[in-house]
């Protein structure tokens, strides 16, 4: 299989720098923003995400791992920071791709079961194949690809990309 790149570091961070302004203005008035990473690719993503919104907002920022696992996403959910830490809070729901929205829906509904004050969603890369009602409030890129074609999103070293194949 043949592997594009579709976005190149430099593009990757100009895309995280970006997502971080766009949840800086709609998190502006709160005292504490939780970023819920979902295992993987999402917490690598949020943590990328905490170190671009660190430098534009003096806002608490808090690191969550959403424990999920994708080839059951009924069985139980867990985060790594109590209920009590983000109840009636501004929670941002991240994942490095947005496929079908199986996972990231998941999550969505265990969310849901706590008051908050605002839930909103970021994804690097929403692939349109979704077969669940979720969007992402916030998204680096937006690609239409097949269903056979697969997305990687390497941000664990640098240089970061994002490749198609």
């Amino acid at each position: 299989m043949i592997k594009n790149e579709i976005l190149d570091h430099n593009q990757v961070q100009h895309k995280i720098r970006r997502i971080a302004y766009q949840i800086a203005e709609v998190y502006l008035n709160h005292d504490r923003i939780i970023l819920a990473g979902i295992i993987g690719g999402g917490y690598t993503f949020a943590k990328e995400l905490k170190k671009a919104l660190s430098k534009i907002i003096d806002t608490e920022i808090v690191l969550c791992k959403v424990i999920i696992d994708k080839t059951d996403p009924l069985a139980a959910i867990q985060t790594s920071i109590p209920t009590s830490e983000y109840e009636n809070k501004g929670v941002i729901i991240c994942d490095d791709v947005l496929n079908s929205g199986t996972t990231l829906i998941y999550a969505v509904k265990h969310f849901l079961n706590v008051p908050l004050d605002r839930l909103k969603t970021a994804v690097l890369v929403n692939r349109n194949h979704k077969k669940y009602p979720v969007k992402a409030d916030f998204k680096g890129l937006s690609l239409s690809t097949t269903i056979e074609e697969h997305i990687e999103v390497q941000l664990e070293k640098k240089p970061f990309n994002v490749m198609l194949e």
